[in-house]
């Protein structure tokens, strides 16, 4: 890798707000913050296509409306695939990628729930933690997230959370911490899964008969602060106060729901256990305001930045 970070970031869906909030994230970048990108995506966007000259482009088809929801989400597929492609040979350092339609994906008979999953199988990863991150929220502090369940069914987290994954994903996101963000011994917090963490199995036993026996496996890590594990609604202050590296939450909505409130321009998912760093803006598509000028690329440029300081932590390593 040269001095100056490449990344691929895929366009994500034609009809959303990814072209346009990368266009205006990328004028972000110069100087001594300087990035080289590679767009991947399809070609004839529309009005947005004169801000994203003078970017190298690799194109994967172009894009007509009357295609519909298949071929956009064809070409979101196409533009993964190739972006992948690319990290796996060493052309590009990292992959930041657009919004896509998890509906448009399986519209064009593509199974996987969302990028997460996609992400994993192309790149031959036997495993991943989705991780979420605002480096700087409008608290004052940063918070950062691994999720031990990604995109599963609430009713459905009980069943599939055991020590063995728990164990396992929470440490997949402390090697990130440690290789990405350079935290040497990191500090983590862990969210319960039932009220009040269980109160002592009164609420719940999973605090006891998962969570303990994961921790205790965690434990043998002696370069780890394990702060413990505290109810849902009160944990992210640890993180916000600057008392904990990362919170690891049990499911989806328990960890988002707070990120998303209070730093929703500045989110940033991060899939850790792949072979190369990926970041994505934590938001939608947002169909509705795409094309009007009102899309905030703000957490584009938090994703874009914190890609590029992976890359930069990558090549320090290696």
């Amino acid at each position: 890798m040269t001095d100056m970070p490449r990344l691929g970031i895929t366009l994500g869906d034609p009809r959303g707000i990814g072209p346009e909030v990368t266009a205006a994230a990328l004028s972000s970048f110069s100087g001594a913050n300087a990035i080289e990108a590679v767009l991947v995506g399809p070609r004839s966007l529309g009005e947005v296509e004169d801000r994203l000259e003078g970017a190298p482009r690799e194109p994967v088809g172009d894009w007509d409306p009357a295609g519909g929801e298949r071929l956009a989400g064809l070409l979101s597929a196409r533009a993964i695939e190739r972006a992948v492609a690319m990290a796996r040979t060493g052309e590009i350092d990292g992959i930041v990628t657009a919004p896509i339609s998890k509906a448009a994906l399986r519209a064009a008979g593509y199974a996987h729930p969302g990028h997460t999953e996609f992400l994993q199988e192309l790149a031959g990863a036997h495993e991943v933690t989705m991780m979420m991150a605002a480096e700087r929220t409008p608290l004052g502090g940063s918070l950062r997230l691994a999720l031990l369940t990604a995109h599963l069914p609430l009713r459905d987290v009980p069943s599939v959370l055991d020590a063995d994954l728990f164990a396992r994903r929470s440490g997949i996101a402390i090697e990130a911490l440690r290789a990405w963000w350079g935290i040497e011994r990191p500090r983590v917090a862990f969210a319960g899964l039932n009220p009040h963490a269980g109160e002592g199995g009164l609420f719940g036993d999973e605090e006891i008969e998962v969570f303990a026996p994961a921790l205790a496996r965690l434990a043998s890590d002696r370069a780890l602060d394990i702060l413990g594990v505290f109810p849902g609604d009160t944990v992210f202050l640890k993180a916000l106060s600057g008392q904990a590296d990362l919170v690891v939450t049990p499911y989806h909505d328990v960890g988002l729901a707070v990120l998303k409130t209070i730093a929703m321009n500045e989110g940033v998912n991060v899939t850790a256990g792949l072979p190369f760093p990926r970041t994505s803006p934590d938001h939608g598509t947002a169909m509705d305001i795409a094309g009007r000028g009102v899309a905030d690329p703000g957490a584009m440029r938090a994703a874009i930045d914190l890609c590029a300081r992976f890359c930069a932590a990558r090549a320090v390593a290696t």
